[in-house]
């Protein structure tokens, strides 16, 4: 399911064997191999985070991908690439990260080549989010805070955004309920596995028991010096940000697959 989620991507960027494509956000690669591996590109990732970049070169090494891939360190609000670099751009789940969607979108127009396709997958709060309601503000601030994220925006503002920032024909579609792609199956499901769970071991850790029996032990690894100080404090921060994410896309507030499209014109 990732990997078709992936490729919906890679085909709306109109990305062919052979181009040059820009990852904004690359982390450690995953959708930059899958991409060089369904699309035949040469992809190069771009973050801001040293051990990311330096796992995705180990990775690359592993599975023979280094002459169809570069990682490259810099600031996706001030990319350090020339004007018209890439045939095609695209970003999962990273520009949520931005200060100003229109300012990283913008640095995307600047890097694609006349004509080549901008895509993402954008975190958004959607039409249903009411600012208004202590709940709905209660359960954005938990993913904020929990995913590292200064503010999540609306689609209506991401969707302006990138045509503030220049693309033309510039398309959009929340992926996320949308059952006609494959998708019956609710986005936050592992993430909601109830009170208890047999499931394997990840799946207990996720359930309200498993949860309890890592916050208890974390505890004790802190208290002795096992764990760094603040440990406790970041395993009580993610726990938050999953129920904030089950919750709001319960509630169809939010949205981790805002599918947002768009051309650079050629003049």
């Amino acid at each position: 399911s990732i990997r078709r989620h992936e490729h919906r991507l890679f085909d709306a960027a109109r990305i062919q064997p052979g181009m040059k494509v820009l990852d904004v956000g690359c982390g450690v690669g995953g959708p930059a191999r899958e991409c060089v591996r369904y699309t035949g590109a040469h992809v190069t990732g771009l973050n801001n985070n040293d051990y990311q970049i330096q796992r995705a070169g180990i990775y690359a090494d592993k599975y023979q991908q280094r002459d169809h891939s570069a990682f490259v360190k810099g600031d996706f609000m001030n990319m350090p690439f020339e004007d018209n670099s890439f045939d095609a751009v695209y970003a999962i789940e990273a520009t949520c990260h931005a200060p100003v969607l229109k300012d990283v979108y913008s640095q995307m127009f600047r890097v694609v080549k006349p004509g080549g396709y901008f895509a993402i997958y954008e975190w958004c709060l959607t039409d249903k989010y009411d600012d208004s309601n202590e709940e709905h503000r209660r359960l954005a601030l938990a993913i904020e805070h929990g995913d590292g994220i200064a503010k999540l925006f609306s689609t209506r503002v991401a969707l302006q955004a990138a045509r503030d920032a220049g693309f033309e024909g510039v398309t959009a579609q929340d992926l996320a309920h949308d059952t006609a792609v494959g998708n019956e199956t609710p986005w936050y499901k592992d993430l909601d596995v109830g009170f208890v769970s047999f499931g394997g071991l990840q799946a207990f850790a996720r359930s309200r028991v498993g949860r309890v029996f890592t916050s208890n032990a974390v505890k004790i690894l802190e208290k002795v010096g096992i764990a760094p100080a603040g440990t406790v404090k970041v395993q009580d921060f993610l726990v938050d940000a999953a129920d904030g994410l089950v919750d709001g896309g319960k509630l169809e507030i939010f949205t981790p697959m805002y599918l947002i499209v768009g051309r650079k014109p050629l003049n």
